[in-house]
């Protein structure tokens, strides 16, 4: 299971590809449109932002996994949109929209989560690693 200095560190060299190659390095990461989500904290009330990537992009419309690489506790960026649901997303090499994000359940995270695990089969494997039911979030553009 990654820790939190891995997924910060991961985090950190994805954006210095980003920097360092113009944005040409860094939009896509594993066959799948990056992104940067930027959360306000839960506990700190400070914004957030992590790069994350999106296995399924229907339109203006973004699905995330808070998959955390299988691990058994949610990510801290999926707990900061349970309390609040208002973000910011920045697909990589676009401008930042305001969205809003919501976990989806039953028929819908099934349909979803086939798209999700026909797009980037790791998820399926982190699903195997778990107990929790890796949550599935859609982010809707604001209006």
């Amino acid at each position: 299971m990654p820790s939190d200095l891995a997924l910060k560190t991961m985090n950190g060299v994805h954006r210095a590809l980003l920097a360092v190659s113009f944005g040409r390095v860094g939009r896509r990461f594993g066959g799948m449109p990056a992104l940067e989500l930027t959360t306000v904290g839960r506990c700190s009330g400070e914004r957030r932002a992590t790069m994350l990537t999106a296995p399924v992009v229907d339109g203006d419309t973004v699905v995330i996994v808070a998959s955390r690489g299988g691990d058994p506790t949610d990510p801290a960026w999926y707990r900061n949109l349970q309390a609040e649901p208002a973000v910011t997303v920045r697909m990589i090499g676009g401008p930042a929209r305001a969205m809003r994000a919501r976990t989806v359940e039953g028929d819908e995270r099934a349909r979803l989560w086939e798209q999700i695990v026909a797009a980037q089969p790791r998820y399926a494997g982190y699903q195997s690693k778990t107990d929790r039911v890796i949550p599935v979030v859609v982010l809707d553009p604001v209006t």
